[in-house]
């Protein structure tokens, strides 16, 4: 698979996805179709047992494209933010690891791509991570704040979502954005090597697992998905 937004490669089992659009990597309806075809096809190929999102130099996604979000249309807005809840919701779900190679800020719906994923390694450098919807005059969804309340830190909610806290790598791995930061040269590698230790473990034992594990957040999350297409999102914008 090869696009202008992701390109992908294998290596040893490890599905590895390389997002880019030249800019801020952010979620456009092409980024999340492209993204989620990759996961598609490393849940449908038997010779893929792991996955690794990997952003752009110095920047994994900064959220949702602000040409839709800033535009005044509603109705588009609200799906780009439901087709995100999807994408985040298929992470979350998948029946393969998925590794995410945060290489530097990963903001709102990018932030919550990292939630969504099974291990997230960071690069140790400056950058901004976290979910900064209040900050800018928006809320969060409602399946945004079911992955976040599975992923993040009881500690850190409130500081993380009501009042927008902002951290770097260091602070994401304490909130659970990240689970460890590495030398920014050593995080795709980082990846790589986490992804192919997953690939060894049994795939049906690790589909079920996570079916079971995650079987009622992740059925909770469509419910909200579904509200937000039926008209309840674009109610809150």
């Amino acid at each position: 698979m090869s696009d202008a937004l992701v390109t992908t490669e294998r290596r040893a089992g490890v599905l590895i996805c390389h997002l880019d659009d030249g800019k801020a990597n952010a979620l456009s309806n092409d980024m999340i179709i492209a993204i989620s075809e990759a996961i598609s096809e490393a849940e449908g190929d038997d010779s893929i047992h792991a996955v690794v999102l990997h952003g752009r130099e110095g920047k994994f996604s900064a959220g949702f494209d602000l040409t839709v979000m800033l535009a005044g249309d509603m109705a588009a807005m609200a799906d780009l933010v439901a087709n995100g809840g999807e994408l985040c919701r298929s992470i979350y779900a998948a029946k393969v690891p998925v590794v995410a190679a945060c290489t530097g800020h990963a903001l709102a719906a990018g932030a919550l791509i990292l939630l969504a994923c099974d291990v997230r390694i960071g690069a140790d450098q400056p950058c901004k991570i976290g979910l900064n919807e209040v900050a800018i005059g928006m809320t969060l969804p409602d399946w945004a704040l079911t992955l976040a309340g599975e992923r993040l830190s009881q500690r850190h909610l409130q500081r993380a979502i009501p009042t927008a806290r902002i951290t770097d790598a260091l602070g994401a791995v304490d909130a659970g954005y990240l689970d460890e930061a590495v030398a920014p040269d050593a995080v795709l590698d980082a990846a790589i090597a986490q992804a192919t230790e997953f690939a060894a473990l049994d795939s049906k034992a690790y589909a079920v697992t996570i079916r079971k594990m995650r079987g009622a957040a992740v059925a909770q999350m469509a419910e909200q998905i579904a509200a937000d297409r039926a008209g309840g999102l674009a109610a809150q914008i």
